[in-house]
């Protein structure tokens, strides 16, 4: 039984840091690929298009298998660690994107037109105006986000990577017990998902307060 914990434990912390770094790169892709759907370039445009359709319409298990047995075919050789982090934030990122493309779009017109009349040049305006508006709108789907890619993590177990799942299942065939590891791993996930969504509200909460006093001390 102690021995179980301890394996779980050591799923534990591979799981923290894989879900760590692939939001990590997922952030990053997200915010590239949905600012590139806005830019006034059109290759921009469609790579950032290709980007997204693609790893949003193929399968998450495909691209980790891509990025595990047949990328080192290629000459890029990745660890387990390395390919899930790549296929996650990719996959993740792209839902992402489309998050951060509407959120910026569905501030107003009157923003854009009062950073115009102050001679605000675009990167200005997205960067002082427009994007910490938005983040705001960005946060409740990027804290659903965060918590599916949690659960997501799972799958690297498919590529020997020591993870939660992966250890669970190792306790199991040491010492033929399902229920008790598996029991211990979704209480783990469980608790893990709700410290995310309470820190994603709180987070939340304090930019909204940021956002009202930056409204009020401009209406004055």
């Amino acid at each position: 039984m102690t021995e179980g914990i301890l394996l779980i434990l050591k799923g534990l912390h591979v799981t923290v840091i894989l879900s760590l770094l692939s939001a990590m790169l997922a952030l990053l892709a997200a915010f590239a690929a949905g600012l590139g759907r806005l830019s006034r370039f059109s290759p921009v445009r469609v790579v950032s298009t290709t980007y997204i359709e693609f790893f949003r319409g193929t399968s998450l298990f495909v691209q980790l298998f891509w990025a595990f047995y047949v990328l080192p075919l290629l000459g890029v050789s990745l660890g387990p660690m390395e390919a899930a982090v790549l296929a996650l934030g990719l996959n993740l990122g792209a839902y992402g994107a489309e998050v951060v493309r509407g959120c910026v779009q569905a501030i107003g017109a009157e923003q854009t037109e009062a950073c115009i009349a102050l001679n605000l040049t675009r990167y200005q305006r997205l960067r002082h105006v427009i994007i910490p508006q938005a983040l705001v709108m960005m946060l409740p789907p990027f804290g659903n986000l965060a918590v599916t890619l949690l659960k997501m993590t799972a799958i690297a177990s498919l590529i020997s990577l020591p993870d939660l799942t992966y250890q669970a299942q190792l306790v199991r065939s040491e010492t033929g017990q399902t229920l008790f590891p598996f029991a211990v791993i979704m209480v783990i996930y469980f608790a893990l998902s709700t410290l995310i969504k309470k820190g994603v509200g709180r987070l939340e909460r304090r930019l909204a307060i940021g956002a009202d006093r930056i409204e009020t001390s401009g209406a004055r």
